[in-house]
């Protein structure tokens, strides 16, 4: 996959955008001109309330800079005017932030009560210049490049397509912008709010944020050249619930890859592919009815469910109870004694059954791991890739009697003993 566009925030499509929804929310009555007075810190560029300042300094612990006391004309928004409206949205969509904490906090910030809020600067000459003098405060224009990236202005035909967005993915520490800022902004324009907002938490190196200044920074490229992207991505989806912190280390996805990846599901195709070429020749059996078809009939239905609602860990868990039934259904009727005692009939049902699993695994890991799932799908001698419509593909009974498999010679996951970390 790859970006089909790029836009900085200084082009002048953005900027032309910005200042119109300026127009519009001036014309409105929704911005108007007001005096911010504050304590602000030049440094983080951030007015500070006093009872937030340490000492008479900016609270910011990787800052802490003397501020000074600012007092200036700006715009302003009216989000108090929104305030009844937002609290009459959350309480009809309570799910519309997720999790669950990010709606409970968002919620009690509302209640807490809402101030209008300055979105203009007039001592500082980046940002998006403003009519009459000033630029437009970098947070807000930052918003607004979800709608200006769409052509919001022209009401161009990729806006009126993605726009109201399915879900908006943001980090924890912002989801105050996105949930009361935002909507209300959008509000205002006479647009629809996103369906679902959706705050994700930290990953964290033994529990703490990462800092440069702490020594503790992991290299995301390094972690991907030792265990691949494909291990990588599994790893940070499978480790905890989307939404939550959790802690990563290269000793964790060493373990886990190992476990899940090498021994479950590599060995799983190794075994199965393995089996087939030695009795069959490589070719699938005719395709055979299995007990896994009635037990797994609606996994498709309930991995897309947590797809639906984010719940990736509980998607890959659903189909790893697949991947270890396959391996408990080796393990308990034996291909190896089935083949002894000469039981072809027998022997070419667990062969399929593999084959047609390893199948069902493949599509539905390739939104998790699409190089890892597409290498199954060509070793089962299918063409294209895994990327069919999981209604109509995940049915037994699909993968053709008669396929000629394609096994690897290299194993999917090659066993991983100890992490060099360079020097």
């Amino acid at each position: 996959m790859a970006y089909d566009d790029f836009i900085r925030t200084s082009e002048p499509r953005h900027e032309s955008a910005v200042v119109k929804v300026f127009e519009v929310l001036k014309e409105s009555g929704d911005v108007y001109l007001g005096k911010y007075e504050g304590w602000y810190c030049t440094n983080d560029e951030t007015f500070w309330l006093e009872s937030k300042l340490i000492d008479g300094r900016c609270p910011n612990p990787e800052c802490r800079r003397e501020v000074q006391w600012l007092s200036e004309d700006n715009w302003f928004f009216a989000l108090s005017r929104y305030a009844d409206r937002l609290r009459t949205y959350f309480k009809e969509n309570p799910d519309w932030v997720r999790p669950e904490r990010a709606y409970n906090e968002m919620f009690a910030t509302l209640e807490a009560g809402l101030e209008d809020l300055c979105i203009s600067r007039v001592n500082l000459d980046w940002g998006v210049p403003l009519p009459g003098g000033g630029v437009m405060y970098v947070w807000l224009d930052a918003l607004l490049n979800y709608i200006t990236a769409l052509d919001w202005e022209h009401d161009g035909p990729l806006f009126r397509e993605f726009w109201p967005a399915d879900v908006q993915l943001v980090g924890k520490e912002i989801a105050r912008f996105h949930t009361l800022i935002w909507p209300a902004v959008l509000w205002a324009l006479g647009l629809d709010a996103p369906k679902l907002v959706f705050a994700h938490g930290w990953i964290t190196v033994d529990g703490e944020k990462m800092s440069k200044s702490k020594g503790n920074v992991i290299d995301p490229f390094d972690i991907v050249e030792r265990f691949g992207a494909d291990a990588v991505r599994y790893f940070l989806l499978r480790e905890a619930p989307f939404g939550s912190d959790f802690s990563i280390g290269e000793e964790k996805i060493r373990q886990r890859y190992n476990s899940d990846l090498g021994n479950d599901l590599g060995n799983l195709v190794r075994r199965s592919l393995a089996m087939l070429t030695k009795y069959r020749g490589g070719v699938v059996p005719a395709v055979a009815a299995s007990p896994l078809e009635a037990r797994f009939a609606g996994l498709g239905e309930s991995v897309a469910a947590h797809f639906e609602e984010l719940r990736f860990r509980d998607a890959l868990e659903a189909t790893w109870e697949l991947v270890t039934a396959l391996n408990r259904g080796i393990d308990e009727r034996k291909p190896w004694v089935l083949a002894k005692a000469g039981d072809d009939a027998a022997l070419d049902a667990v062969l399929y059954e593999l084959c047609e699993g390893l199948r069902w695994i493949a599509l539905l890991l390739a939104p998790f791991m699409p190089r890892k799932a597409g290498e199954i799908w060509t070793q089962l001698g299918l063409a294209g890739a895994p990327d069919a419509d999981w209604r109509q593909a995940l049915v037994w009974g699909k993968l053709p009697g008669g396929t000629q498999t394609q096994p690897a010679a290299d194993p999917l996951f090659p066993r991983i003993e100890s992490v060099e970390v360079p020097a």
